[in-house]
């Protein structure tokens, strides 16, 4: 079989189809505006060729004809191309978000005129809706920046896209220098991995913290991205714990009180009637010291259950303005075991219990010393940073407390040498106590106290050596709920 000249169509192959020529849009309007003067424009000039002018004159006038014809043909273009071309105009500026034009001659007596109208009307739409939508960013914006809450979007990448001031302040950097960064760096993957309405701890926050992570997801410009709202819920389970507590606290003192009564009452009983019946000998000794161990044991029973219902029965604090450096000072002067340095920080008036908080830097700077005069204690160095004050040491125990005010908050900070904490995260833990005479309740009743302020309290181990105590303490009246 022969086959067909290489680059030659097939006698049975189907031609392209031949693309057609499409005059523009205003050389039609100019071709019709001719075509429909040219009837006329052939009947006038046969008419001016059979007048018995001279030649010149017929020439003239067939010029001015054709002069009118051609002035015609364009102010017809003209009159139907320039309004469409301002339209075009409109709807365009309208694409790029321009509300400003608008179509002049708008007529509700003609078709073109409807059109304007109802562009203009388009415009007046979109430019509400853009106000609105402003408007709608605006105050999302600031509704996002005023929440307490911390709030994270992160795309599908787990890149940070926003963050709002509460974020900033639990990861204490400012967004330039987060936005950009993953959720790996910045500390937040096991936020992205955790479901919803779950608690996680978060590496750069107090141990003893404990989050709340609410998670959804939302979608911008298409791509779906992640949105997380973290609540810190550790006061509210440290009160959930505490009311625990309080009421394990006051069902044993009230059981172990009507106990604890009769037997101290027949005790002293039976030892004065032992006195009076039973001669003096080796077996009344017996009796006596026995009962004496009863009623001695009942008695300290009774003041260690007494202890623990202070903490049940704290009162609310009766807020008034303190000024700092004096109770600092006089708190620091009543520690008569180990001088108490104190670091001189700015003037500033709380409005706070003096009385509870006194209490409080009491039990701190007490736990403080102790912990500095424990026998074996090794010495250490702070290395003279700014953010450990106590100079160089040697073996001497020391202890320091300072304070330092910021636009918010006041915070106070009392460190020692001592070995440190074994277990940071059993220190506010109720009844738990590493010292043999120990109650286990000073801490508590100081985050307690702290917390009714508005304030918390949080036990790190300095790296140099010894245990840091800081509470931060608003500087205007808390809206707190008092228990």
């Amino acid at each position: 079989m022969a086959s067909s000249p290489r680059g030659s169509p097939s006698p049975g192959a189907r031609k392209p189809p031949r693309k057609r020529v499409r005059l523009l849009y205003e050389r039609r309007i100019s071709l019709f505006s001719l075509l429909v003067g040219l009837p006329a424009m052939i009947v006038g000039g046969i008419l001016i060729w059979l007048q018995p002018w001279s030649a010149e004159s017929k020439l003239g006038l067939l010029l001015a004809e054709l002069l009118v014809w051609w002035l015609l043909a364009l102010a017809l273009q003209e009159q139907t191309s320039r309004p469409l071309q301002t339209l075009a105009n409109v709807i365009a500026a309208l694409r790029e978000e321009d509300y400003s034009f608008r179509a002049r001659g708008a007529a509700a007596d003609d078709v073109l005129g409807e059109l304007s109208i109802e562009v203009n009307a388009l415009a007046d739409l979109l430019a509400d809706q853009r106000i609105r939508a402003i408007e709608a960013t605006a105050l999302l914006r600031r509704v996002v920046e005023e929440i307490d809450a911390p709030l994270f979007t992160f795309d599908p990448d787990q890149i940070l896209r926003l963050v709002n001031s509460a974020g900033e302040r639990l990861l204490q950097q400012p967004s330039v220098r987060l936005l950009g960064r993953t959720a790996d760096e910045i500390g937040l993957a096991g936020c992205l991995a955790a479901e919803s309405e779950t608690l996680v701890p978060l590496p750069f926050h107090s141990p003893n913290a404990r989050w709340l992570v609410r998670r959804s997801s939302f979608r911008q410009r298409g791509v779906p991205h992640s949105l997380i709202v973290l609540s810190d819920v550790s006061r509210a389970l440290r009160e959930e714990e505490r009311s625990a507590w309080q009421r394990l606290i006051r069902v044993l003192g009230h059981e172990l009180n009507n106990s604890l009564t009769p037997i101290k009452s027949i005790a002293g009983s039976l030892s004065t009637q032992i006195a009076k019946a039973v001669p003096d000998s080796g077996q009344r000794q017996d009796f006596e010291r026995g009962l004496a161990i009863i009623e001695t044991r009942a008695d300290s029973l009774n003041r260690f259950l007494q202890a623990y219902r202070q903490l049940a029965q704290m009162p609310p604090p009766v807020l008034r303005k303190t000024s700092l450096p004096p109770l600092v000072e006089r708190v620091a002067g009543l520690e008569t075991r180990l001088h108490v340095q104190v670091i001189p920080g700015p003037a500033i008036e709380l409005e706070v219990d003096p009385d509870q908080l006194e209490q409080m830097l009491i039990n701190l700077v007490r736990n403080a010393v102790e912990a500095a005069l424990e026998p074996g204690h090794s010495t250490g160095t702070s290395g003279g940073a700014a953010a450990t004050p106590l100079p160089a040491v040697n073996a001497d125990p020391l202890v320091a407390m300072r304070w330092e005010v910021s636009e918010r908050d006041v915070t106070l900070t009392i460190e020692d040498n001592g070995p440190g904490l074994l277990n940071p995260s059993n220190a506010f833990v109720p009844f738990y106590t590493t010292k043999p005479a120990g109650s286990g309740i000073g801490l508590v009743l100081a985050r307690q106290i702290a917390e009714a302020h508005g304030g918390s309290i949080e036990l790190v181990n300095r790296k140099e050596k010894g245990c840091r105590a800081r509470m931060t303490l608003p500087r205007v009246r808390p809206a707190v709920n008092q228990t």
